[in-house]
C-alpha cells in the first residue's frame, strides 16, 4: 500500500538545484534521485527543526518525572535562590508538624494556615524544577530524534590499496574509505579523490543532492549518515567513533555538555546576593517584633522572605539558558558553547568573507579577451596551459571554457609543473617543455612579467569590475596575452538583511582579495557598510584584533582553512558544516546548512536570549514591591494598626494577605514557562528602544501585575475561607 505522504510513482519528486552546484561549463548536474530513506531523514530532521510541543503528554509526564528528582538537595544547592526556598519549606513544614503535636491545644491554632503555606512553599520549588526539567525534555527529545538517524553501516576501508569491509563503529581518524554511489558515508570526513553528488537529507533535511570534490574549501567535507547518490569518492575519516558531528550534536541538545554562561554565572551570584541581603533584613525583624510586644512566626518570616527573593528568575533561570540552546539547534546550528550564543547577543561588528557569504561563491570563467596583437586562439591556449592541474572550481571551469573554445587537449612530452597558488604571490599556473603559462591578479602578473597591462586590458579589467566579476590576467613566458572574466552573483536579500544589522547596531566589514574597484561593487551592491579589499589571510586577524581593541565584540563567518585563525580570534566564529576541519575546530559555532547568512539568525536569537533573561528579571525584582505592600502591613497590623494604610490592596485578613502572596508567587513561576521557553519577542532595533520597550512592559507590568494577581487570590481565599 502506498504512503499518501509520499510522491506518487507518476510523478517526478520535487529537487532542487543549488546554484553554486549547478556548473553547466563542467558538465555538473544534480542527478535525479531521492530514495524512501532520504523521505524517512528528511521527515526526521524536520521533526528535529520544528521542536516537541512542550504541552505534549509524553514531554509534561518525563518533565514531571524529572522535577521531583530535581528536589534532591544535593542538585539544587546550584541555584541558591531556589535552595533557600526548598530550606524555607523544610522549616515551615516541621514548624506546623511541632504545632500538630503539641501537647496545648491552643498551641494548635492556625495550623491550617501553616499547611497551606508549606504545601505552597513545596509547589514553588517543584515549578522552580519542573520549568528546568521541561526545558531538557525538549533537548532530550531532540536527541532522540538525531540518535533515530545513526546507523551502523558497512564501509570499505582501503588498506594498502585493496578494500576490506568493516562496519562503520571500527573505522578511526585517518582510515581511507571509498564510497559509492547509494551507499551511505560512514563517517565524518574529507574527500580526497572523485567528484560526486551526496544527498544530506540526514543532515539539512534539504532532498536535493550537493556537490562534493576535493581541493576546495566548501565542498570537501562529508557527514556520517549523508548519502552518495551518483559516481564514487574516496574519503578520509576526520573523527573516531563517538566524536562526530552528530554525536556532538546529541550531547549538547540533551544537556549532558551545558555549562553556565559567564552572563548567567553573573546573574546567579547577583541573585544569591540579593538572597543573602533579604535573609538577613527578614532575620532581623524577629528581634523587633518581640520587642514590640508581637513576636512573628517563623511561618510568616519564611513566607516573606520566599516573596521577597528573586524567586522568578531564579526559578527559570537554567530553563532560559537551556531554550535558548534548543531555539538555535532548531536553526540547524551546532553550539559548541553557550557561550558562543550568548556572546551573539553582544556582537556590533560582524566580518564577513565576501567569497561563499556575500556572493555564491562559484566564480566561473565567462570569456577570454586577448590582448592587442594576441589572437583569441593563443589567449585560450594559453588559459588552458595555466589551469593543467588546478584542481579548485575556477581553475576547473576555466578548463573547460577554453577546451570548449578550440583549445589543443594533447598530453605533453613531459608533465607540467605546477605552480601553486599562495596569497603573497596571487599567481598560479604551469611550466611545460620550458615554458611558463600564468593567471593571476592582473597588477601581480603586471609585476612578474615587467610589462604594464595595455590601456584596452585595463579598461576591459575596469569593466568587468564595475560589473561585480573578477578580472585575472594570464602571461606566456613573461608576456601577457589576454585577460579572464570570472562571473560570481551577490546572493539576493542580503541588502534587507545588512539593513537589519543596522538596526541592530550591528556594523558590517566585507572582506575581500579582490581588487578595490570590484569590492567596492560588491559592497555597494550587497549594501555592506564597509569593505577591505586586496586583503590577505593575516588581514583578516588585524581587524579583528583592531575591533576588539577598541571594545567591540567581533563576529565572523568562514569555511576554509586560512579562515582558521581568524575564526578562532574572533569572538563569535560561525564556520559552515560543508567546509574544511580546520575551520570547524577553531569555531564555536557550525551551521549544518552552511549558510553564511545564517549568523544574522544567531545574533538575533543571542539577543533574544539576553532580552528575554534581562526581562524576567526585572518582571521578578519589580514583583517584590507589591508583595512587600502585601505581607509586612499584614505582619504587623495587629500591634500596629497604624500599618493599615500601608494595605492599599484592601486585602481581608492578615493571614489571607500572607497566603495571597506566597500562592502568586509559585503561581508566577508557572505562568512565565512558556515565555522562558519561547522567548520574548525580538525585532531588529537599537539597544535603547529596546530597554525603553522592556522597562515599561516587564518593569511596569512587573508592578501592577501582582497588585491585580495577590487581589484576585485574596477573594477567592475570602470566598472559601481558606484562612
Amino acid at each position: 500500500m502506498n504512503d499518501p505522504s509520499l510522491p506518487s510513482p507518476e510523478a517526478p519528486p520535487p529537487r532542487t538545484v543549488p546554484a553554486r552546484d549547478a556548473d553547466p561549463t563542467r558538465g555538473l548536474t544534480p542527478p535525479l534521485i531521492r530514495t524512501a530513506e532520504t523521505d524517512e531523514m528528511k521527515a526526521l530532521v524536520q521533526r528535529r527543526l520544528q521542536g516537541a510541543s512542550p504541552w505534549s503528554g509524553p514531554l509534561l509526564r518525563r518533565a514531571l518525572g524529572d522535577a521531583f528528582r530535581k528536589l534532591d538537595p544535593r542538585q539544587l544547592i546550584a541555584n541558591p535562590v531556589i535552595f533557600v526556598v526548598e530550606v524555607g519549606a523544610l522549616l515551615t513544614t516541621l514548624a506546623t508538624l511541632a504545632q500538630l503535636f503539641a501537647p496545648d491545644p491552643s498551641q494548635r491554632a492556625g495550623i491550617g494556615f501553616g499547611l497551606q503555606i508549606s504545601l505552597w512553599l513545596w509547589f514553588t520549588v517543584l515549578f522552580a524544577t519542573f520549568a528546568e526539567a521541561l526545558a531538557e525534555a525538549r533537548g532530550k527529545a531532540q536527541a532522540e530524534t538525531l540518535r533515530a538517524t545513526k546507523k551502523e553501516t558497512p564501509a570499505r576501508r582501503l588498506r594498502a590499496g585493496q578494500p576490506e569491509v568493516v562496519t562503520s563503529s571500527q573505522l578511526r581518524k585517518g582510515d581511507i574509505v571509498l564510497v559509492e554511489a547509494g551507499e551511505t558515508i560512514p563517517a565524518d570526513g574529507e574527500v580526497i579523490a572523485g567528484i560526486a553528488y551526496v544527498n544530506e537529507a540526514a543532515i539539512t533535511g534539504e532532498s536535493a543532492p550537493v556537490l562534493k570534490e576535493p581541493g576546495t574549501d566548501i565542498r570537501s567535507a562529508v557527514t556520517a549518515g549523508t548519502q552518495v547518490v551518483s559516481d564514487s569518492i574516496t574519503i578520509r575519516v576526520t573523527a573516531d567513533p563517538g566524536e562526530s558531528f552528530l554525536d556532538r550534536m546529541i550531547a549538547l541538545v540533551e544537556g549532558a555538555r551545558r555549562q553556565k554562561t559567564p552572563n548567567e554565572v553573573a546573574l546567579t551570584i547577583l541573585l544569591a546576593g540579593l538572597t543573602i541581603i533579604f535573609l538577613l533584613a527578614v532575620a532581623t525583624l524577629e528581634p523587633f517584633a518581640i520587642y514590640s510586644g508581637g513576636p512573628v512566626s517563623v511561618v510568616v518570616l519564611v513566607a516573606l522572605l520566599v516573596c521577597l527573593i528573586p524567586t522568578t528568575i531564579g526559578g527559570l533561570l537554567s530553563a532560559i539558558g537551556i531554550a535558548g540552546m534548543d531555539r538555535v539547534a532548531r536553526f540547524n546550528v551546532l553550539a559548541l558553547s553557550g557561550r558562543a550564543v550568548e556572546a551573539a547577543g553582544d556582537v556590533d561588528v560582524l566580518l564577513l568573507d565576501k567569497t561563499g557569504t556575500i556572493t555564491y561563491g562559484n566564480r566561473l570563467a565567462a570569456e577570454i579577451l586577448p590582448a592587442p596583437g594576441v589572437s583569441l586562439a593563443e589567449a585560450v591556449q594559453v588559459a588552458h596551459q595555466a589551469s593543467l592541474g588546478d584542481e579548485t572550481p575556477e581553475g576547473r571551469s576555466l578548463l573547460a571554457l577554453a577546451s570548449h573554445l578550440g583549445a589543443t587537449t594533447a598530453d605533453p612530452p613531459t608533465p607540467p609543473e605546477l605552480i601553486p597558488f599562495s596569497a603573497q604571490t596571487r599567481l598560479s599556473g604551469t611550466r611545460v617543455d620550458g615554458h611558463e603559462y600564468l593567471k593571476g591578479a592582473p597588477d601581480a602578473l603586471a609585476t612578474r612579467t615587467g610589462m604594464p597591462l595595455p590601456p584596452t586590458l585595463v579598461e576591459a579589467a575596469e569593466r568587468i569590475a564595475r560589473e561585480g566579476g573578477t578580472p585575472l590576467a594570464l602571461a606566456q613566458d613573461r608576456r601577457l596575452v589576454g585577460l579572464v572574466h570570472f562571473k560570481d552573483t551577490v546572493k539576493p536579500g542580503l541588502r534587507q538583511r545588512f539593513d537589519e544589522f543596522r538596526k541592530m547596531g550591528v556594523r558590517t566589514i566585507m572582506v575581500t582579495g579582490d581588487n578595490p574597484l570590484t569590492a567596492a561593487t560588491i559592497a555597494r551592491e550587497a549594501g555592506v557598510d564597509e569593505f577591505v579589499a586586496q586583503a590577505r589571510p593575516e588581514d583578516k586577524i588585524r581587524i579583528i584584533r583592531e575591533q576588539q581593541a577598541a571594545g567591540h565584540l567581533v563576529a565572523m563567518t568562514g569555511d576554509g582553512t586560512n579562515d582558521a585563525p581568524a575564526l578562532a580570534q574572533a569572538d563569535v566564529a560561525l564556520a559552515m558544516h560543508s567546509g574544511t576541519a580546520a575551520a570547524k575546530e577553531a569555531a564555536n559555532l557550525v551551521d549544518l546548512d552552511s549558510n553564511p547568512t545564517k549568523l544574522i539568525e544567531v545574533i538575533a536569537l543571542g539577543k533574544q536570549l539576553l532580552i528575554t533573561r534581562g526581562a524576567i528579571t526585572t518582571f521578578s525584582i519589580a514583583n517584590d514591591v507589591a508583595k512587600y505592600f502585601a505581607i509586612v502591613p499584614a505582619m504587623f497590623a495587629r500591634t500596629y494598626p497604624q500599618l493599615d494604610t500601608l494595605n492599599i490592596m484592601r486585602l481581608a485578613t492578615p493571614e489571607s494577605a500572607i497566603l495571597a502572596a506566597v500562592i502568586f508567587n509559585a503561581l508566577i513561576i508557572i505562568a512565565l514557562v512558556p515565555l522562558a521557553l519561547r522567548g520574548v519577542g525580538y525585532r531588529p532595533a537599537p539597544a535603547a528602544e529596546l530597554l525603553r520597550r522592556n522597562l515599561l512592559l516587564y518593569g511596569v507590568g512587573g508592578v501592577i501585575a501582582p497588585f491585580a494577581g495577590i487581589k484576585l487570590i485574596d477573594l477567592v481565599i475570602s470566598a472559601f475561607r481558606l484562612a
